[in-house]
Formats: structure tokens, C-alpha cells, sequence
């Protein structure tokens, strides 16, 4: 392994580590391996001299072996096809599948920084399909150094930018590159020999901007990167990610990323709030879902008033925000339609009227054109043009900018560059918590990324790369409390969601990638990935209540190391079924008088179980609050000795070695 050797050691270093590994992904551990590849002269040379990064923090980023193999591999191919005189042609270039939420954004970066370098590169384009993702991409790579990027506001400025000779990375959208290639016959740069990189390779790349590229620009090579390629079976059409850009050069797929923890596994939830429109909930024809009767069923007023209820009442648990001394996390909540954003706001809005503490909800949606998909489940792409929406979509959008407004202090409306500017600022809210719900259509879903976001609300269909993508919004690593990214849908995605999986993870299962079942983590499970054997909530209660059955008694160091190991291992069975439903209702069940029938009536009615189902949850050991007091303050009392006695404040004749213990004191606040 190897890490930043920073000054600044804020958190615990080992997190932080990087596994070295072959261009496979497979992870080289054996020492003398390691020594033979890692150490070789010109590895270390590469290492230090191209993939350390200092960003404008002057923090050091160190890329990871994935990273350097794809910026490797474009680099090769960008000398090979130079060599060959191999311009123009998909086999001239490739793309790199590298799966959301893996860091494309630093690779991309330094592959266009490093071919910038090339002598016989005159410039270096980075091209993205919407104009909010050009912001996003400008400001990411300003973070990686600062005066190395061009900006391109217009066409005119794009034009500007290729004429100048100062070795920077033109960043800029497809539409303002189509423009420029359509209204410019004869620019010098046509010529030369230049580098395109194309971010999420899919969309216009393949129509329009493709042809106008190879009739204008004589000596190109291009390469695009995806977490979602189209492949045959999820194309629309002939064109694949491959026929256009050309051959994988290098893939780490979410199967890898999972196993490297770099990103979280998914927890799908189906539900069917109101049972009279399951029908229409579980429908797979797009046909049939595309009917008028169908559509207006969705709308339902009934339909959207029960789904907007349960979100809030679930809201908290699945954020973790019960506990009071905890920050927990924030949501998305997709949406099929302008249309249904403007119910569920409405919904939210008359629910939340007489709280006092209601959640901040804010919406954006805008015109989607109803361009030409280039593969199945493709969210449609929404601009910034506001005014094209029909007059009552303006207006609604106007009145939910007011209410940010009123909100934050803020001067928003739906004109022009202020409904850019509310875009950036609601993105920004979002990244930072002050937005609790996020109710969108089509934007933010893609490209978007708010590590305090872990659950998805779904009320439309996905599919594919869409599904991917949306679901990747609740899977970064965030702290010890976010175990995986909540997925609460209100259609039946779960073929959909196989079919994604088999897709994107290369055959993978979806035990790899779908969080286990409630019933895995009560009785226990062996990890698909890992081929770890994991311990259930019963087994460690039961161990817990039988060995520890008065913590306050706990005295030698050997018994204060077992608990501890033990209690932790309690309090990440617990942190990951606070997801639950079913666990929440195990919860509510040990506050119920069961000799009062009222109050098992009541019970059982609010989380729709049988008799049957009661008695088998009452089966199951829980401890109560009061031991689960004790054993918490044992566990701090516990972490504060060895803080001390590894301080030198306390001694005891006793020595045990405590490195292989980690205090879970981020989930004691969950």
C-alpha cells in the first residue's frame, strides 16, 4: 500500500491507503512483488514526477493504479496512432469505463494535462454534453491547477481559445463546439494535430457534433470516458460506444470499485404505498405506460398525497437524522415528469404547512427536447432555458424560486443567467446539507456529486444507464454511519435494476453490488465480495447480553479490549438496519404493552404485520434502553481510559496490544 504523506494527518492514515495493482485491477500484496513493481526506477519516477498532484490547497493527491493505467493507456495510443498516421478513425482513439463516482474527473484531467505535453499536440480539448457539467468540469480543474484550463463562455470565445498558443486544456460543451464547427469553414486549428476527450461519451457525441468533427478536423484523436457505455444490448441503433470511439483501453468496473471500497453498495427498496395502483406500478410495456389513462393514474391525487406522506414520515430514519446529536445525510427524490414535480411540491408543501420544524424542499426542473436517444434508458437532457416550458411550468418554477428565495435570502428567478446562477447556488446548498430533499426530473442525476446524499426517492422508470446513474447520486463514501446508498422506490425497478447490474458490472451478480436482505443481517451472512463471514444482529446480542450482562463491571484490560471489539461490532449491525423498515418495527414492538390490545392493534395495523409476524418479532432478543445507555457510556468511559493511558496519565501492569481496535465513535451519534 502506499498514501500521501501529508502534514496535515486529520484523519486515521491507513483509511487513506491505496492498494498497489496490475493493470487488471487485481491487488499485488505479496511484499516482493510489490517491491518489483511499485519500487522499480522508473514506476517511482512516473509516480512522483506525473501522478502526484498538489491541488490549489497545496494538498498532495496521489492518483490510484487504475488512474494511472487509463491515463497510461491514452497516452500510448495518442504515440501509437501518431506513429501511424491514424487520424480521424474510432481505432485511432478508445474510451475508458471507469464506473461513477471513481475520480474520472482527476484521470480525465491528467491525461489531458500530460498530452498537452506531447510535442506534436498543438491542443487539448475536454468536451462535455451539458452546459452545467462545463461549470462542474471548470471547477474541478481549477481545484487541480488553477491556470491550466481555458474556459469557453461562447462559440466566439471557443474560436478565441484555439487560436492561442498557451498550452491549456480548452474546456468546453458539445453544443458550443458544434456551433463553432457548423459557422467556421476555415480555422487553422482544422489543420493541426489535437486531442479530444470526451466526458460521458454518449449522447449528441454520436449524431450531429460526430460527422461535423470528422469533416472539419483533419488530424483528431479522440477518447471518451463512461461509467455506462451502450453496448449492443442497450443501444438504440447500430452506434456503440466502441463503433465511435473506438476499443476499451481500460475498465474498473462498480464490481472493482465496491471490492476497493471507493464507492457503496445499493439497498433497493420497492414500495407500493397504495395497493389500488400496484398495476400500473409494476407495468413493464413502455406502450401501455405511455397511455393517457396510465399517466393520469400516476398523478393520481390520492396516489401522490400517500407517496409524499410516506417520504416524510421515513425521511429522517432512512437519512439518519433520529438521533439528535447526528447530522445524518439528505435526498433526492426523481420524479417522471414537470408535471409530477409540480404535485409533489405542492403535496410537500400542504403536509409540511403546520410543522415547526419542516424539512427544506427545493425543486429545478426545465425544457427537456425530445432529441434522438441513443440508448435505452437515457434521461432525457434538461437545459437551461426555462422559457421555453409552456407559461404554467414558468410560473410554477417562478414560485418555487420564491420560496428559496425566502429561504436563503437569496434574489433567484427562472430569467436567463439567474436560473443559472439558482442551479450553481442549489448545488452548492445541496453539497453542504442546507437542502434536505432535492426534488428533480432530470437534473442531478447525472454527473452530480454530493457525498452528503444517501438516499434516492424514485418515482419513475429507469433503466440501464439512467438507473446507474441515478442510483450512483447515494453511493460515495461519506463516513461510518453511511453504510450504502438508499434506493426508495415507488415502481417495481427490480428487473430493471438486474438488468443494469449484469450490464455495467460484467456479469456480476447482485449480491455484489445490492446491500444484503434484512433477514442477512439479523441471522448473519458470508460477504460475496470479500468472502468474509459476517455475524448477524441475534448472534452478537446474545454474545453481548451473556458476556457483558452488567458492563459497569468490566475491570481487566483483556475484558475492556473484548467488549469493545464486541460493542462495535453491535453498533455496525445496528447502523446498517436503521435502513430497515422491518428493523424500525422490531424497534416500535419493544414500547408496546402486549397485554394491551389496543396497542397491538394499533401496532400492527401502523406497520401492516400479522399476528404471526408479531410473534416471531417477539422472539427476538433487543436490548433495551436502559442497557443500551450502560453499554454505550462503558464503551466512551472505555475509549477515554486508553486515550490516557496512551498518553501516559494512567499505567497498568497489564499490556495488551490495542492497534487492531477501532472505536466506532462516529456510530455512537447515530
Amino acid at each position: 500500500r502506499y498514501f500521501a504523506n501529508t502534514t496535515k494527518r486529520d484523519k486515521t492514515s491507513f483509511d487513506f491507503t491505496i492498494n498497489w495493482a496490475n493493470s487488471k485491477n487485481e491487488a499485488i500484496k505479496d511484499i516482493k512483488d510489490f517491491t518489483a513493481t511499485f519500487l522499480a526506477k522508473n514506476t517511482l519516477l512516473s509516480i512522483l514526477s506525473k501522478y502526484c498532484i498538489f491541488d490549489t490547497n497545496n494538498t498532495l493527491l496521489i492518483m490510484r493504479p487504475y488512474q494511472i493505467a487509463a491515463t497510461e493507456r491514452i497516452l500510448w495510443k495518442i504515440n501509437s496512432s501518431h506513429n501511424a498516421k491514424c487520424y480521424a478513425k474510432p481505432e485511432g482513439g478508445g474510451f475508458i469505463w471507469h464506473t461513477t463516482g471513481s475520480g474520472k474527473t482527476l484521470t480525465s484531467f491528467k491525461a489531458a494535462r500530460l498530452a498537452t505535453q506531447l510535442e506534436f499536440i498543438d491542443k487539448v480539448f475536454f468536451v462535455v454534453d451539458r452546459k452545467d457539467l462545463d461549470y462542474q468540469t471548470m471547477k474541478e480543474y481549477q481545484k487541480f491547477s488553477k491556470d491550466s484550463v481555458n474556459g469557453s463562455a461562447s462559440s466566439a470565445e471557443l474560436k478565441r481559445n484555439t487560436q492561442k498558443d498557451d498550452g491549456k486544456i480548452i474546456v468546453t460543451t458539445i453544443q458550443k463546439l458544434n456551433n463553432l464547427m457548423k459557422n467556421e469553414d476555415d480555422l487553422s486549428i482544422y489543420q493541426k494535430e489535437v486531442v479530444f476527450i470526451f466526458d460521458e461519451c454518449h449522447r449528441s457525441q454520436f449524431g450531429e457534433a460526430q460527422k461535423n468533427l470528422k469533416k472539419k478536423f483533419k488530424k483528431f484523436y479522440q477518447f471518451g470516458f463512461t461509467g455506462t457505455p451502450i453496448f449492443p444490448q442497450n443501444a438504440i441503433g447500430a452506434e456503440t460506444t466502441q463503433s465511435v470511439f473506438g476499443s476499451s483501453l481500460h475498465e474498473y468496473v462498480i464490481v472493482d470499485a465496491i471490492r476497493d471500497e471507493k464507492v457503496l453498495k445499493f439497498k433497493v427498496d420497492y414500495n407500493n404505498v397504495v395497493p389500488k395502483f400496484k398495476s400500473i406500478e409494476t407495468e413493464k410495456d413502455e406502450l401501455k405506460l405511455s397511455a393517457a389513462e396510465n399517466k393520469s393514474a400516476f398523478l393520481h391525487p390520492e396516489r401522490i398525497k400517500e407517496i409524499s406522506g410516506y417520504v416524510l414520515e421515513k425521511f429522517h430514519q432512512k437519512t439518519h437524522r433520529l438521533n439528535a446529536s447526528g447530522k445524518g445525510f439528505n435526498a433526492i427524490f426523481a420524479v417522471s415528469s414537470i408535471e409530477a414535480a409540480k404535485l409533489y411540491y405542492e403535496a410537500f408543501k400542504n403536509l409540511q404547512s403546520n410543522k415547526e420544524r419542516a424539512l427544506k424542499i427545493a425543486t429545478i426542473f426545465s425544457f427537456s427536447q425530445n432529441e434522438e436517444q441513443d440508448m435505452v434508458g437515457e434521461i432525457a437532457d434538461e437545459g437551461f432555458e426555462p422559457e421555453a416550458m409552456d407559461v404554467s411550468s414558468k410560473e410554477f418554477l417562478s414560485g418555487a424560486i420564491n420560496d428559496y428565495n425566502a429561504y436563503f435570502k437569496t434574489n433567484f428567478s427562472v430569467d436567463g443567467g439567474s436560473f443559472q446562477d439558482y442551479y450553481r447556488d442549489l448545488s452548492e446548498r445541496t453539497k453542504k446539507q442546507e437542502i434536505d430533499l432535492l426534488l428533480v426530473v432530470g437534473m442531478f442525476l447525472t454527473g452530480f456529486d454530493a457525498p452528503c446524499l444517501n438516499t434516492l426517492f424514485v418515482d419513475k422508470n429507469l433503466r440501464y444507464h439512467g438507473l446507474i446513474q441515478a442510483y450512483s447520486r447515494t453511493n460515495r463514501i461519506y463516513g461510518a454511519t453511511k453504510t450504502f446508498g438508499n434506493i426508495v422506490t415507488f415502481r417495481d425497478l427490480e428487473k430493471a435494476t438486474e438488468d443494469a447490474i449484469t450490464l455495467f458490472g460484467k456479469g456480476s451478480t447482485k449480491s455484489v453490488i445490492l446491500e444484503k436482505s434484512y433477514k442477512e443481517y439479523m441471522d448473519g451472512f458470508t460477504d460475496a465480495v470479500s468472502g468474509e463471514a459476517r455475524r448477524g444482529f441475534v448472534d452478537v446480542v446474545s454474545e453481548l447480553e451473556a458476556k457483558f450482562p452488567d458492563p459497569t463491571k468490566i475491570e481487566t484490560q483483556k475484558d475492556k479490549k473484548e467488549f469493545v471489539k464486541l460493542f462495535g461490532e453491535y453498533l455496525r449491525v445496528e447502523n446498517a438496519l436503521q435502513n430497515y423498515d422491518e428493523f424500525v418495527a422490531l424497534r416500535a414492538l419493544q414500547e408496546v404493552n402486549l397485554d394491551d390490545e389496543k396497542a397491538v392493534c394499533e401496532f400492527r395495523d401502523k406497520f401492516g404485520l400479522s399476528d404471526e409476524q408479531i410473534k416471531e418479532m417477539q422472539s427476538i432478543k433487543v436490548p433495551n434502553a436502559r442497557a443500551l445507555q450502560d453499554y454505550r457510556g462503558t464503551y466512551n468511559d472505555i475509549r477515554e481510559w486508553l486515550r490516557k493511558e496512551k498518553a501516559g496519565e494512567e499505567k497498568e501492569k497489564e499490556r495488551i496490544n490495542w492497534d487492531d481496535v477501532v472505536f466506532e465513535v462516529d456510530l455512537l451519534k447515530s
